[in-house]
């Protein structure tokens, strides 16, 4: 599908009735960045589970995923559905600043973060995808569909309801590290994520 056509792809900025009102809870767990040896050796396992409406949007589960890794900036992001962050078929949902310019010939655009809403994505339970955030340092984040429920609970949404591992430092060099003498993680192997 060339650049043009999927940008032509209608983007459902109001899911379906019956899957608008269920209730996602994903687990997000945090694959690479800019982490020491140290604090991953402390924290092998960080991750986040988090529950959001089917009627809630990509944008407003990037605010979650933000705020229940204590970031500190906001920078550009995408979620990349498909075999792999890399996968050549998959579907990008981007910022609406992607989707003019060069930016919008990149290949497998679907859709705007700011309109797209969870329920639109056709997910199922145990599905897996890629939320990339800040571009230049690669904060990887694996997203797993832990399940998919017909109700939502009356309450605030999104919301974190469990943590594993302390959150990293956005920027870890700033923190008081010597950066030139610090070890980084490098990122995965992802096709042994998916």
């Amino acid at each position: 599908m060339s650049p043009q056509a999927a940008l032509k792809i209608p983007i459902t900025s109001e899911p379906v009735v019956e899957t608008a009102n269920k209730l996602y809870t994903f687990d997000v767990s945090l694959v690479s960045g800019p982490m020491s040896e140290a604090f991953v050796e402390e924290n092998p396992e960080v991750s986040r589970t988090i529950q959001i409406r089917g009627n809630q949007t990509l944008e407003d589960f990037h605010d979650a995923i933000f705020t229940a890794f204590d970031r500190e900036d906001d920078n550009m992001y995408e979620f990349r559905l498909g075999n792999g962050p890399h996968d050549p078929e998959g579907r990008y949902y981007v910022l609406p600043s992607e989707l003019s310019g060069k930016a919008s010939k990149r290949k497998m655009i679907a859709g705007d973060v700011t309109k797209t809403r969870i329920a639109s994505l056709g997910l199922k339970p145990a599905d897996v995808f890629t939320y990339w955030f800040d571009f230049a340092d690669d904060w990887m984040h694996r997203v797993t569909v832990a399940s998919i429920e017909e109700k939502t609970v009356q309450g605030k949404y999104p919301r974190t309801i469990a943590r594993v591992g302390e959150s990293p430092s956005q920027y870890e060099e700033f923190d008081g590290e010597d950066s030139d003498d610090e070890e980084y993680v490098e990122e995965e192997e992802w096709s042994m994520i998916y």
